[in-house]
This record gives C-alpha cells, sequence and structure tokens, in this order.
C-alpha cells in the first residue's frame, strides 16, 4: 500500500477518531496533518476543551504519520506541552513530522494550532514492526 494513503485506511478503522470528527487534511510519507472542531462534549468542568482532546488529535497525527512509511508502527512513549486552553467550536490542527527515523524506532513532532497560534507540542517514539501495511 501507498505510504500516504495508509492514514485513510487507518481512520477509516478507527471508531474513536472519527467520533472525534477527526480529519485528514494532508498525507505525504513522513508527514500527516489532520483537523477537528472542537464540540461541546469535548469541554471539561472548567467549559474548556479536556487535555485528552488535544493528546488524542495530536497522538493520532503522529500515529498516521508513523504508520506512512509501510509497517505497522505503535507508540512506545510520548507526551504532551498545553500551551493555550481551548474551547468550543475552535478548529484546531495538528501537524506530524519524523524528525528523525532509525531502523526501528522513529521520533516524531506534532504541532497543535488554532489557525497560526501553537496550543500544544507533543512528542512521540514509536517502534516500527515487521508487519506491512497490505491494501
Amino acid at each position: 500500500m501507498k505510504g500516504e494513503l495508509i492514514p485513510y485506511k487507518m481512520l477509516s478503522q478507527d471508531a474513536f477518531s472519527q467520533w472525534l470528527g477527526i480529519e485528514i487534511l494532508e498525507s505525504e510519507v513522513g508527514r500527516c496533518k489532520l483537523g477537528m472542531r472542537i464540540r461541546k462534549d469535548m469541554l471539561n468542568s472548567m467549559f474548556k476543551t479536556h487535555g485528552g482532546i488535544t493528546y488524542s488529535l495530536a497522538d493520532t497525527a503522529f500515529g498516521f504519520t508513523a504508520n506512512t512509511h509501510g509497517k505497522y508502527a505503535v507508540s512506545i512513549e510520548s507526551s504532551i506541552n498545553h500551551i493555550e486552553a481551548l474551547e468550543e467550536n475552535d478548529y484546531i490542527t495538528a501537524e506530524s513530522t519524523v524528525n528523525l527515523q532509525k531502523i526501528k524506532v522513529g521520533f516524531n513532532i506534532v504541532e497543535v494550532k488554532k489557525g497560526e497560534q501553537l496550543v500544544a507540542l507533543f512528542k512521540g517514539v514509536v517502534y516500527r514492526t515487521n508487519k506491512d501495511w497490505e491494501d
């Protein structure tokens, strides 16, 4: 399967990301950009977006990007810095790039933005298995 198509297959099998309303904006080998709108049912007790929502979008962008190399890849470590609070109806994007790729391990950075404003920064480490993505 062509690497840039793998995120579309992954999204079609990912009920959680579909529930979030994630859409693929751009996809190529080593890079993926996703977007989603914040809904009322994603807010915390302070009426701000729950941190898990931002984390989930970034984690999905990370996972999709890691798999564009054609092998099943799984997260082995990740972290996020929440920089700005988000509110209902905000539209956010997450762009993941491969910063360093080794034979079995990859390191990615994901920038989560509202427009041009950086709202979160995610770092992830991925392990690539020997299993190929198939059509």
